[in-house]
């Protein structure tokens, strides 16, 4: 019968194979994505897995930049999203602060109607939100894009947020109001504080949803200086449906940033899974 360490490391070894195995699921169609980029312009995708093709034509990622002003699509994506992230950490925080002071029937209903707002399909919306932006002048700017983000973007980010204040020791609150704090001051030093997992992890959902968005800008964007990097590519699709190396290279370059940002604060998911033990929740 093998002793407890032997079973310790079969646990380990089979755990980190699940693990790789499961992540090869996500990295591989990168490679292959990255590898197709590098063939010759006008050849069609690989039905193989190629690992390096040969030639490797760099030269592709220099072309698209000359074909498009893809620096300017990239300036404007970055603009949205970056003004977006911090607007909706905000109001996202604030709203699932006040649910978790609220009593327990009133916490249930928000989480019900923020599950049927999650429910509701986006397209339910659009000619609402169009008429609205049109109306308030809106339309062809890049506030349009920006403007969900007042209201936290998704009722996701508002229950990630209170979830997470909600398993923070009621102590601390109440501590907090004895010695006199106001509610915001509560929110300020006490609730986000102890939620930093939680604020990268909206954070990084919140920079996905408007970087990778095309539905909205083609919506509302006319003027080709105002696109984002989703619909300026989709002008590669046009110009040659098929240069599949060119169009391979633009989704390289539109998923590079959600890689290499998921690659930087990977290790603060795993701090959320430590304070989801501390809590006991």
């Amino acid at each position: 019968m093998p002793t407890k360490q032997t079973q310790r490391i079969i646990r380990t070894v089979a755990f980190h194979t699940v693990s790789i195995l499961i992540s090869a699921l996500f990295v591989l169609p990168l490679i292959w994505m990255f590898a197709a980029s590098l063939r010759q312009p006008g050849l069609p995708p690989p039905r193989t897995m190629e690992w390096l093709p040969d030639p490797l034509m760099w030269s592709n990622y220099v072309r698209v930049f000359q074909t498009l002003p893809i620096g300017r699509y990239i300036l404007n994506s970055l603009l949205v999203a970056g003004t977006a992230v911090p607007i909706t950490l905000v109001t996202a925080s604030l709203a699932g602060f006040a649910m978790a002071q609220l009593n327990r029937r009133g916490q249930d209903r928000l989480i019900i109607l923020s599950v049927i707002l999650l429910i509701i399909p986006t397209t339910a919306v659009w000619l609402a939100r169009f008429i609205l932006f049109r109306g308030l002048g809106l339309f062809n700017t890049h506030a349009a894009l920006i403007a969900p983000s007042l209201m936290g973007s998704s009722p996701l980010f508002v229950l990630l947020f209170f979830w997470s204040f909600r398993r923070i020791p009621p102590e601390l609150y109440e501590a907090a109001r004895i010695d006199g704090a106001s509610l915001l001051n509560i929110w300020w030093r006490v609730a986000l504080p102890l939620s930093s997992a939680t604020i990268v992890v909206v954070s990084i959902l919140t920079f996905l949803l408007y970087w990778g968005d095309f539905v909205t800008p083609l919506f509302y964007l006319k003027s080709q200086t105002l696109y984002t990097l989703p619909v300026g590519l989709r002008q590669l699709q046009e110009l040659d449906r098929t240069n599949w190396p060119l169009l391979l290279t633009g989704s390289v370059i539109m998923t590079l940033p959600a890689v290499l940002l998921f690659a930087i604060v990977q290790r603060f998911f795993l701090q959320e899974n430590r304070l989801s033990g501390i809590y006991g929740q």
